[in-house]
């Protein structure tokens, strides 16, 4: 159950009207999972700093369980998020960091359970 949640600078007219089901799509395509276990949220227009500019940037977070535990999982997963996020978004790649955090099955809460019994 992978969760993308996307923070930018960029204000709400400046990004693709589709762009959260585009990256929930993205996501689940660069992840292996089915689009309907991934969760996205877009925020836009947010007072941001990167690299000590104020220049429009993004931060994507991606955690999920067992597909970000290891740096050669996330390599390629940046590549090719990194592909996604320059395009839709119009930004150089030195505006935009994507944070990776594995997830266990009992940080998740599903249907009054966690995802353990699940």
């Amino acid at each position: 159950m992978p969760f993308l949640e996307l923070d930018t600078s960029l204000p709400a007219n400046r990004l693709p009207p589709a762009l959260a089901q585009e990256l929930c799509a993205a996501g689940a395509e660069i992840l292996g999972k089915p689009a309907e276990r991934v969760n996205v949220t877009v925020r836009s227009g947010l007072p941001m700093v990167l690299s000590g500019s104020a220049e429009p940037c993004a931060q994507l977070l991606v955690s999920s369980i067992g597909v970000v535990g290891s740096a050669e999982q996330n390599r390629e997963h940046s590549a090719r998020l990194f592909d996604f996020l320059t395009a839709k978004l119009g930004l150089g790649p030195e505006r935009i960091v994507i944070r990776f955090f594995p997830l266990e099955p009992w940080q998740i809460g599903k249907n009054r359970t966690v995802m353990t019994f699940l």
